[in-house]
């Protein structure tokens, strides 16, 4: 939890957010995404300064676990000092113990964030899906909150002024808004009605913009000009000389020496592999997006 020191922004852990979106699209297939269609309300987890605090924060726990659909699985929420803006005990189940930050006790506008990420972890756990280190567990669990539909909270606690700053969770801003800008343009919602702050709303503008590029790479239509021309460049020189380290394709011979070029789904990330023959049709096979390809 960032508060009050300097936030970080940019795009530093962009490869590990779209692993972990490929892997949430492999561990629970696209049919279980596709219930996840409708994103957690405002209302629901509303909570203001005349709210009991601690009957809120169990209010609004109980409506995460409604979310992420755990109906058997108990949080029991208590605040003490510590670093961390919260901490949850992955035991067993069915109750789970989670430990907020005591800020949260006069920042009661947050809880809904703090808890959402924590409810993830739990979800992630009885999913077992997990990265092999903690700080690449965060980041997917960041993920998943976001793509799953509560993860907007964890972007609307973001704040920055002059001379204060408050962060939740472990992707930047910017992270979160291209995450939640991919959640956007897969179920065709508008997040920004959602926002609170300015800065979190300014933040999903550019992860915007960023998660619109993955549309705009070759060998998709959607490509500009000069990715266009860059690819007519490396197709004719493949496969004896590869694309350069910065494009997002790969071009090799199939068994009978026909090139094929493979490139990463503008959804899931998931590699596709199709023949280089000029306009061509794909489905990706794992989020069953349909992609118009010029190769």
């Amino acid at each position: 939890m960032a508060n009050g020191g300097p936030v970080q922004h940019g795009y530093p852990h962009l490869e590990t957010v779209r692993a972990a979106i490929t892997a949430l699209y492999k561990r629970l297939s696209y049919a279980t995404v596709q219930t996840f269609s409708a994103s957690l309300a405002p209302a629901d987890v509303a909570f203001c300064d005349t709210d009991d605090l601690h009957l809120g924060a169990q209010r609004v726990a109980r409506e995460l676990v409604r979310h992420f659909r755990l109906p058997d699985a108990r949080l029991i929420v208590g605040f003490r000092e510590m670093t961390h803006a919260a901490n949850v005990e992955l035991a067993a189940g069915p109750e789970y113990f989670v430990e907020l930050n005591d800020r949260f006790r006069t920042h009661r506008r947050d809880i809904g964030a703090a808890l959402a990420h924590e409810v993830a972890h739990v979800y992630l756990h009885r999913l077992d899906l997990s990265f092999p280190t903690t700080a690449e567990n965060e980041i997917l669990t960041d993920t998943v909150t976001t793509y799953l539909g509560a993860g907007w909270l964890l972007l609307d606690a973001f704040r920055e002024d002059g001379v204060s700053s408050q962060k939740l969770g472990y992707l930047t801003p910017e992270e979160f808004g291209y995450v939640l800008a991919k959640r956007a343009l897969l179920f065709h919602e508008d997040p920004s009605v959602w926002f609170t702050s300015p800065q979190a709303y300014e933040a999903y503008v550019r992860g915007r913009t960023q998660a619109r590029r993955d549309e705009q790479q070759p060998p998709l239509t959607g490509a500009g000009w000069a990715g266009r021309r860059r690819y007519a460049h490396d197709r004719r020189h493949a496969p004896s000389v590869a694309p350069g380290p910065s494009a997002p394709y790969a071009f090799t011979p199939d068994p009978v020496g026909h090139l094929r070029v493979s490139f990463p789904c503008p959804t899931c990330h998931q590699r596709i592999r199709v023949p280089v023959k000029g306009r061509v049709r794909a489905r990706c096979g794992l989020c069953r997006t349909v992609l118009e390809c010029d190769t």
